[in-house]
């Protein structure tokens, strides 16, 4: 998976309905922009396996790569979907030897009771330095660059 091209857009479910098949969906979102859809399939990757319900705040991936049909509200296949707290925040990025982000937007200050895991659930016992993470936190400092100390990390 080329995490560059992938997309978050943050958002609680409106609606679920049936997509064009068997084994599709259409979820959508109300975000700060307005409502998004998303078709939901069979390789969409949804973190923890979880059913998604309306009212759940969710944030969707998408490919920028990919055309997307000139329809509104916008229309996007979701790549991966991942369920959220209030006030949790994600980021998918590369992190460095130092944990920085590859943007430079995040630094990463791992705790004892960070969780570390595999995109399975699998616990992740190795280095996380070199490495594409999906990143949960809630609160980063006012520095530059912002640091915080995830609640969960996956490991890409």
């Amino acid at each position: 998976m080329e995490y560059t091209n992938l997309v978050p857009i943050i958002g609680t479910i409106l609606s679920i309905t049936k997509g064009y098949n068997c084994y599709s969906q259409m979820v959508s979102l109300r975000t700060e922009n307005g409502t998004v859809n998303f078709m939901v399939g069979q390789e969409t990757i949804i973190i923890d396996n979880k059913q998604l319900r309306k009212g759940m705040r969710i944030a969707a991936f998408y490919d920028s790569s990919q055309p997307a049909i000139l329809i509104f509200p916008p229309q996007y296949n979701a790549v991966m979907i991942t369920a959220l707290g209030r006030e949790e925040q994600i980021m998918l990025n590369y992190f460095d030897r130092n944990l920085l982000a590859a943007d430079r937007s995040l630094q990463l200050n791992v705790a004892g009771n960070t969780n570390i895991e595999t995109v399975n659930g699998q616990k992740f016992n190795c280095n996380i330095r070199d490495r594409v993470l999906l990143v949960y936190y809630t609160i980063t400092t006012r520095s530059i660059p912002p640091q915080t100390t995830p609640s969960r990390i996956i490991v890409f």
